[in-house]
């Protein structure tokens, strides 16, 4: 029997084509032979934002039952199933995806967060024409285990040539509360970090104050010229349960009330100023459009807007 379930899983196996069109920046589209260790093949999707390229890396995906686990705690069951049939997604099982992202300027190749894990990690920067030691900045959103799981492997480093950010709030908390991701991944290369603080420049992105997901986490506003995206990392992390409807809480918001208020703050500023961003867990390639709709926001998905 099909159910809303097969069909969820079913299309998590279908692969997602690469764009027939690219703007001429040297962007890279992946093949059809590109490694895959998931329910979803690794696919790059990298498009300009003025001179910079800027490439989704999708390393990795994963089907999750009882998404009303995770979304929407302070709201009924009813309510729950009610917005998702309106939105024409099962109530029972949700898609995620994990969706590092590549910012070239011709000098600097920077990676912002780096998935699960170096494996899968690795394979998406392949896809894209890449290897670790081309990384030449790693800068982490915040330290949850699917944004550090790629930075080393039984205390080596994965990117040997990079240098390592993150923002000195979410250093702090982890290293005074670590959590087993913590202590595996950043501890064994803690020496290799910069902290910075929001404000600061890494290449062509500025960090950008986005507590409460986690203590520090952060945004960054990736920017050439007056072209710009804003990487909003997990600020919202879902088209429908978190962006639409931005109070609703989530399992994973340490700060669920401090967590609301960014999400309204940065997606207000990205409809206002019709900023594109890119979510570290929307469906991929991950980037979209918000606009003000109701007492939230609406997730318009990028088509083709960025590659023409």
């Amino acid at each position: 029997m099909t159910t809303r379930r097969t069909l969820l899983t079913a299309a998590a196996a279908l692969p997602l084509a690469a764009p027939a069109i690219l703007r001429a920046t040297g962007a890279r589209a992946q093949g059809d032979d590109a490694p895959a260790t998931g329910p979803l093949a690794h696919r790059t999707r990298p498009f300009a934002i003025g001179g910079l390229t800027v490439t989704p890396l999708l390393s990795g995906a994963a089907v999750r039952d009882d998404p009303h686990s995770i979304f929407g705690l302070n709201v009924d069951d009813a309510t729950f199933e009610e917005v998702s049939a309106e939105a024409r997604i099962p109530a029972d099982a949700a898609q995620f995806f994990f969706t590092p992202t590549l910012v070239e300027d011709g000098t600097n190749v920077i990676l912002f967060d780096t998935g699960l894990d170096p494996t899968g990690m690795t394979a998406a920067l392949e896809a894209a024409g890449r290897a670790p030691g081309d990384v030449t900045h790693v800068a982490i959103t915040h330290m949850h285990p699917d944004h550090i799981g790629g930075l080393s492997q039984d205390g080596t480093p994965t990117f040997e040539n990079a240098e390592h950010l993150a923002g000195a709030t979410e250093m702090a908390a982890w290293e005074e509360d670590p959590s087993d991701a913590f202590t595996a991944k950043v501890l064994p290369i803690r020496d290799r970090f910069t902290l910075i603080e929001p404000g600061a420049a890494v290449g062509p992105a500025e960090a950008v104050e986005a507590f409460g997901h986690t203590p520090g986490h952060m945004a960054f506003r990736v920017a050439d010229g007056d072209a710009a995206m804003l990487l909003i990392a997990d600020t919202a992390n879902h088209p429908i349960w978190s962006l639409e409807h931005p109070d609703w809480e989530v399992l994973f918001d340490m700060d669920k009330a401090a967590a609301a208020a960014t999400r309204r703050e940065l997606l207000g500023m990205a409809a206002a100023d019709g900023t594109p961003i890119l979510g570290y867990h929307m469906p991929f390639p991950a980037v979209g459009y918000v606009e003000e709709a109701g007492d939230g926001f609406r997730w318009i998905p990028h088509s083709y807007q960025l590659f023409l």
